[in-house]
């Protein structure tokens, strides 16, 4: 892109991933981000109760989709927007990111989910309870796994192929990313909620106390994304320097 175009393509943090001097903005990113994304995706259910069946469920599955769209856009560039804990690792798997940034992308994404979740816990009650994700009756932890590792396998999938070409932060990752988890949710969140996401389901659940089913969904959504890096090596073989990039938050040329 054109640095005329593109002008925060220059900044220091922007393209200088390797200077852990500005370490501090990508994880700040990362938690803003994650508050965000789990503001939506908690939120919408929780104002349904709320409001007593105002916001009906493909409006709930629709929330955390945009709100992602608008996070790849507006902080992408400089943290790469991964606003998962699945995604990190996957990254990190791949080799288009380094594990040692690992955990504090992760410690930084639970904070942004905590902090999302407590902030709803005061303006609603209950909120613990209401915005976690629990499976439906009927469905069992072994077949939570399953569904969560199949949809996770889909997202990481979605990410990774767009993150190919450093598109991950420009249009076409965005939409991309944004519309498949409005559409696993539509078929997957009566199931189990359509997490997709380890900090989305712990930071309700550790408001709560409630910990039922949780190490399904952990565990489907780390295999899922593992499943999909393999899904990757197969699709495109070694990994990219443009998918370095993505996952770093600096955009090909």
């Amino acid at each position: 892109m054109h640095p005329l175009i593109n002008p925060d393509r220059h900044l220091p943090w922007v393209h200088e991933f390797d200077n852990l001097h500005y370490e501090w903005r990508r994880l700040f990113a990362e938690a803003a981000g994650t508050f965000l994304l789990v503001i939506a995706a908690v939120g919408a259910p929780v104002a349904n109760v709320a409001s007593h069946g105002q916001v009906p469920l493909d409006a709930q599955v629709v929330a955390p989709g945009l709100m992602v769209i608008g996070i790849i856009y507006a902080m992408g560039m400089v943290s790469g927007a991964h606003l998962n804990p699945a995604v990190s690792c996957a990254f990190a798997l791949r080799g288009n990111f380094p594990w040692k940034r690992v955990p504090g992308y992760v410690a930084a994404q639970l904070a942004g989910a905590i902090v999302a979740v407590e902030l709803l816990k005061g303006l609603v009650v209950r909120v613990g309870i209401l915005g976690a994700t629990y499976p439906a009756p009927g469905v069992s932890g072994l077949r939570t796994l399953a569904i969560e590792g199949v949809i996770t396998f889909g997202l990481v999938t979605v990410i990774l192929g767009t993150a190919a070409g450093a598109r991950n932060v420009g249009t076409n990752g965005a939409l991309a990313i944004g519309f498949y988890i409005v559409l696993a949710g539509l078929w997957a969140a009566p199931l189990t909620g359509a997490s997709m996401n380890p900090a989305r389901t712990i930071a309700p659940d550790l408001i709560s106390g409630n910990w039922d089913a949780w190490w399904a969904y952990a565990a489907g959504q780390l295999a899922g994304a593992a499943a999909a890096v393999g899904c990757a090596w197969v699709l495109r073989g070694p990994p990219s320097f443009a998918a370095s990039l993505a996952a770093q938050g600096e955009p090909e040329e």
